[in-house]
């Protein structure tokens, strides 16, 4: 018997492939000193349950490296709260092969129901500040975003509106901050050819992508409400590469139940084509540390020309206030003024 878990074997292998596949950044093996370089190779590096404080963990982020953590007892919570959710929505099949008993237009009603009735349920964000505080936060210091419950079925049964299948992108493409980690764990056991890639080699090198027609606020007023509606076809504009992104070499995580995976919202990201037989269901949300936001310290901006923020939509962990005035307007810009749905509240994202 392994002494320890053997998806923990799995990113140790990765890890040492990693290491001869990238020529991105040279790293030590700690925190402190993930921006060293020495000009040969470069590393990607996975922190396994590090018990790095969370500012070197931030820091860490910035520049490109994985954070997975094993299943913290809120998270385990939110998935719990997740599987029940869908349990009951598609009764009586397994959520994970629902889609073989429904029309597609019938599933993609049923996601439009129980996704915007997870997001706004209350006990979501108290799990999530105390998932922060299990994680080393200061949950004083920690604003976040609704949860959301993502999911991606099967061989391309619906891969368009409320079960998006994302391209390769980064978050900050879509006005998120530079300053954004996200964080994301699955709610059933997921494998390989149905998670979440990532593209390191682009971390610091640009793409020419089309974020420079994306305005968060015109996203809001006009097409974020429209998910459900988009079956068979999404036509919402939506920012993409412009030139062919090598997808190879990659990283998939391959975590249990509750597993969370910590990465910058600057990282390349992309969902795996879905090839298994059954649904990935999964939740991420997103967090910002206000003396980050307030000192400037952030991953650098590669290829983003988005307008917009969408901070104003980050609220605090202990309190629920929205982020101050004066923090916002250091990343917001004229477009604020055209556009009245600055907040969104979420209904079928």
């Amino acid at each position: 018997m392994l002494p320890y878990p053997r998806w923990l074997l799995g990113l140790v292998e990765l890890s040492v492939g990693i290491a001869t596949a990238f020529r991105r950044r040279t790293v030590s093996q700690s925190c402190d000193s993930a921006t060293g370089r020495d000009g040969e190779v470069t590393v990607t590096h996975i922190f396994v349950d590090s018990a790095a404080p969370d500012r070197e963990r931030r820091e860490a982020l910035y520049r490109g490296h994985l954070f997975v953590y094993s299943p913290k007892p809120s998270a385990l919570a939110l998935a719990d709260l997740a599987r029940d959710a869908l349990i009951e929505a598609f009764a009586p099949y397994d959520p994970r092969e629902a889609q073989y008993h429904f029309e597609v237009d019938e599933y993609a009603a049923i996601l439009g129901r129980v996704k915007p009735a997870f997001i706004h349920d209350p006990q979501c964000k108290k799990l999530i500040a105390s998932l922060m505080s299990e994680l080393g936060n200061d949950p004083d210091d920690i604003y976040f975003d609704v949860p959301r419950l993502r999911s991606s079925t099967a061989k391309g049964y619906l891969t368009t509106g409320i079960a998006y299948a994302f391209h390769p992108h980064r978050d900050t493409w879509y006005s998120a901050p530079l300053a954004q980690v996200n964080w994301w764990f699955p709610v059933y056991d997921i494998e390989p050819d149905n998670g979440l890639a990532f593209h390191p080699r682009y971390f610091d090198q640009p793409v020419r992508n089309g974020s420079a027609d994306y305005n968060y606020y015109r996203w809001n007023a006009q097409s974020r409400g429209e998910a459900a509606s988009m079956v068979g076809k999404d036509t919402r504009e939506q920012p993409k590469p412009l030139e062919p992104v090598e997808l190879d070499p990659q990283i998939r995580v391959i975590a249990p139940v509750g597993g969370l995976l910590a990465f910058s919202g600057n990282q390349l990201h992309s969902s795996v084509p879905n090839t298994s037989a059954v649904t990935r269901f999964s939740i991420d949300f997103r967090t910002v540390h206000v003396g980050d936001l307030a000192e400037g310290r952030s991953a650098v901006n590669v290829d983003c020309a988005c307008t917009g923020t969408t901070l104003r939509d980050f609220v605090r962990c202990t309190t629920l206030e929205r982020l101050p005035d004066d923090v916002v307007a250091k990343y917001d810009d004229d477009s604020s003024r055209q556009y009245e749905t600055l907040v969104y509240e979420p209904t079928t994202d």
